[in-house]
């Protein structure tokens, strides 16, 4: 039997994996991260919802993201260039070298899809 076509993005049947930024990254706060990964595919390409508490800490982009914000409000700013504060509702896309900050004012939930 084939694995069907249609997935819904269902964070009840996933459990997340729990994170943070890495300590050489951290600028300021405690922030944690809750990743629900519900599709991984042959070729890099990633989909699922991501969550992070209150901090702020350096971001450097290799790989191409879309997010769409659920819930929450951060400040992204963009190393040499303005700081956007996203909250829901928002959909945005981060690029291959994109350098700068995160930081979560209210605790953010996204949806994201990621293409290495």
């Amino acid at each position: 039997m084939t694995a069907p076509k249609f997935l819904s993005v269902d964070i009840e049947s996933v459990e997340p994996e729990p994170g943070a930024p890495a300590p050489d990254r951290l600028i300021s706060g405690d922030p944690k991260f809750r990743t629900w990964n519900v599709e991984e595919r042959d070729g890099g390409l990633y989909a699922g919802i991501w969550e992070a508490t209150p901090g702020k800490w350096r971001i450097e982009y290799d790989e191409w993201e879309f997010c769409h914000i659920l819930s929450g409000v951060s400040v992204i700013s963009e190393e040499g260039g303005e700081a956007r504060t996203v909250r829901a509702g928002d959909s945005f896309v981060l690029r291959p070298g994109f350098k700068g900050s995160w930081e979560v004012l209210e605790t953010t939930r996204k949806e994201y899809v990621i293409k290495l």
